[in-house]
């Protein structure tokens, strides 16, 4: 089915105030899951919202917090989530670290326990649109999600990697990917009727490679678990050896540098860490070199010949520029079983049809 954007985000954000936020938190989580799904990332959208009503009724997420300062310089800061919605709290670390570097050319922000963030490369759009280069490195506390190369036990959640780089003239680079071979929303997307996972994607609990989502939920509702997995198997890193330290590296950066833990066993709740650098070319850029130069390099790299089965050479963001603007004008597409999840959940949340109704006429079809 195909449902258009304002209706849905309507619809979301109706369920989120009567669940306890406000309605500018409110509209600002559908708002950001609703541009997940735009862009393609359909894994880190609408899906969501059963699983973050969940984990908000269970108490590992707390409604309309804001960031704590734990420690602070001019280009520095270490900040603390207190467990609030990511939509929110990411807003609020990245804007910290946006006026930070417009400042002083340099910051970098340590979040820790932040509710989930959501897609990363939401946060990379807003630095860049600020004419900031930016780097993120994301683990994820309390999940286990993972096996390392080599193994089979999960060790580490998806842990993404994200980089914006603003370009003079022409759409940013954002470069966006989990270090999973696919985030954990895939799989939850394959579980519940969408898209089916590339094989080999995960590896079942004998150590065979397997593209089965029970291998990862077992047999329970993936929408509705708030916590454990519970199937016997693991998703595999992207690259390999390369993934799987990519990673390790999160954990380290994310994790263990910004003190909101790495992923373990010993974790009660499923929180984001992420470790922000923020860059401002115009304080480094002293030759005034950059914007010329990233224009002709990029032309250059998108110029090579296409190979068998492509049409032509794209840049990081490009895909998911192409899809918002194909989605805003066609509508968002939704698996029934997605569909069937959000009103339910509206409906427990103390919306009744009629209602739910009148929120999505007369876009849904």
């Amino acid at each position: 089915m195909l449902i258009d954007t304002e209706p849905l985000c309507r619809l979301v954000s109706e369920i989120f105030v009567q669940s306890g936020c406000s309605t500018a938190e409110s509209e600002r989580i559908a708002r950001h899951l609703a541009s997940a799904n735009l862009t393609g990332h359909d894994s880190h959208g609408v899906i969501r919202v059963p699983r973050y009503v969940n984990w908000l009724n269970a108490g590992n997420l707390r409604a309309g917090q804001s960031i704590s300062m734990v420690t602070e310089t001019e280009v520095f800061a270490v900040v603390d989530g207190n467990r609030g919605f990511g939509q929110t709290i990411g807003e609020q670390a990245v804007q910290l670290g946006i006026d930070k570097a417009a400042a002083s050319g340099i910051s970098i922000i340590a979040l820790r326990r932040s509710g989930h963030l959501g897609r990363i490369g939401d946060w990379a759009e807003m630095a860049v649109e600020s004419g900031l280069i930016c780097i993120h490195f994301v683990n994820v506390a309390g999940s286990l999600l993972v096996a390392p190369f080599g193994g089979v036990s999960r060790r580490m959640s998806t842990n993404p990697v994200t980089i914006g780089v603003p370009l003079v003239g022409k759409p940013p680079l954002i470069l966006d990917f989990a270090t999973a071979r696919v985030a954990e929303g895939k799989v939850l997307v394959a579980a519940t009727g969408g898209a089916p996972l590339p094989e080999g994607s995960l590896v079942s609990g004998d150590g065979e490679p397997t593209s089965d989502p029970r291998a990862l939920y077992g047999d329970v509702d993936p929408t509705r678990t708030t916590g454990k997995r519970p199937g016997s198997g693991a998703i595999r890193t992207m690259g390999e050896h390369k993934g799987s330290g990519l990673a390790l590296m999160c954990e380290m950066l994310a994790g263990a540098l910004t003190g909101g833990g790495c992923a373990g066993p010993d974790k009660p709740y499923i929180m984001n860490g992420m470790l922000s650098i923020y860059i401002s070319p115009s304080h480094l850029d002293t030759g005034h070199t950059f914007a010329e130069e990233a224009r002709q390099y990029v032309d250059f790299f998108t110029a090579s010949e296409p190979a068998a089965g492509h049409d032509k050479v794209q840049v990081p963001g490009e895909p998911e520029r192409r899809l918002r603007a194909e989605r805003t004008a066609a509508g968002i597409p939704l698996p029934e079983t997605v569909w069937h999840a959000i009103r339910q959940t509206a409906r427990e949340a103390g919306l009744p049809d009629k209602k739910i109704n009148d929120l999505t006429a007369p876009c849904a079809s």
